[in-house]
């Protein structure tokens, strides 16, 4: 039996490091100037096309943000949470986590450009991640190079959105765990955290911390007290429609300030205050709030095109949708 259960395990250790190859080589097939030839005009219709939807509704920047974020930690960055559910079968789209994104709209009229000029080229998963990058930019963030190349996945299951998404109530342990599973490392996971300087989040998603932390009536003591009082006049026991903001005075401006408030322990969410809990991502938190962002910006770039690397599709894997919510 111990034989059995041996050579299980090495079988099994055996199928992850050929998957790790896999997943690495694809990765590897991404370049920045991908569709050079094929659709060369693809970066400047996709920014002029979403900054017409930012200019309008600049609060649309952080759900597409997160949608990027959503994609790439299920099944890797494939353009699965884009997909509708169909009769037979229910989406990523419509996992609870998934239900406040926003903006498919600006998804969709950036692929109906670039279905005029460039038919069946380029990619939703690539888009997506396009869109993500210029969003940032739009509202006074960085810029960087995205590499491309990417090919949309035909699957999406609701139920993995469920399992593979770091929920706001994860605990340091829990969040190292879950980047450590997508090729990301710690330093990636107090990078792109601060990708909450922008945006909001329903009440429902942190008022366990302020009215029954322990089950008995209590707040969450890793929160500021005053803090907490401020948020219970904005968000009473069982508010499920109320939105905060989460970096309070500029939710709308991507900057450093996200790490300032989670330094005086104000981070909105208990994955958030779980940044204090461990000595490499304080320390982080700790640079960027004293120098208020000196290379949160750069860093912030570097870590984005890493996690826009995990899990792709490349070359005949996969498949270029017409249409992001729909497989051909």
């Amino acid at each position: 039996m111990k034989g059995i259960q041996k050579h299980a395990t090495i079988f099994m250790s055996q199928v992850f490091v050929l998957l790790l190859v896999l997943q690495i080589a694809n990765a590897q097939r991404l370049k920045v100037n991908f569709y050079k030839n094929t659709c060369p005009s693809v970066e400047t219709i996709v920014k002029d096309t979403t900054a017409k939807f930012i200019s309008k509704a600049p609060t649309l920047a952080a759900p597409l943000l997160r949608m990027h974020f959503h994609d790439c930690f299920v099944r890797g960055c494939d353009g699965s949470v884009l997909l509708n559910s169909t009769t037979n079968n229910q989406a990523e789209k419509d996992a609870f986590p998934n239900l406040s994104l926003r903006g498919f709209q600006v998804i969709d009229a950036v692929k109906s450009a670039l279905e005029k000029k460039c038919p069946g080229v380029i990619s939703c998963a690539d888009i997506l991640t396009l869109v993500a990058r210029d969003v940032v930019s739009l509202i006074n963030g960085p810029f960087w190079k995205v590499p491309l190349g990417r090919r949309d996945g035909t699957v999406s299951i609701m139920s993995e959105a469920l399992t593979n998404l770091p929920a706001p109530f994860s605990n340091i342990t829990q969040l190292k765990s879950s980047f450590f599973s997508k090729g990301l490392n710690t330093n990636d996971l107090v990078v792109l955290s601060g990708g909450h300087t922008i945006g909001t989040s329903h009440c429902s998603s942190f008022t366990t911390r302020l009215y029954n932390f322990t089950g008995n009536g209590d707040s969450d003591p890793t929160l500021d007290p005053n803090y907490v009082v401020h948020l219970k006049n904005k968000c009473k026991a069982g508010d499920t429609t109320t939105l905060a903001e989460m970096d309070p005075g500029s939710f709308k401006t991507f900057d450093a300030d996200y790490y300032t408030l989670v330094a005086k322990r104000r981070g909105l969410f208990q994955s958030d205050a779980a940044l204090l809990d461990d000595s490499e991502t304080n320390s982080y938190v700790e640079l960027q709030a004293r120098t208020r962002g000196s290379s949160f910006s750069k860093d912030f770039g570097v870590s984005m095109v890493k996690m826009g690397r995990v899990g792709v599709l490349t070359r005949s894997a996969g498949e270029i949708r017409k249409h992001c919510a729909f497989v051909n």
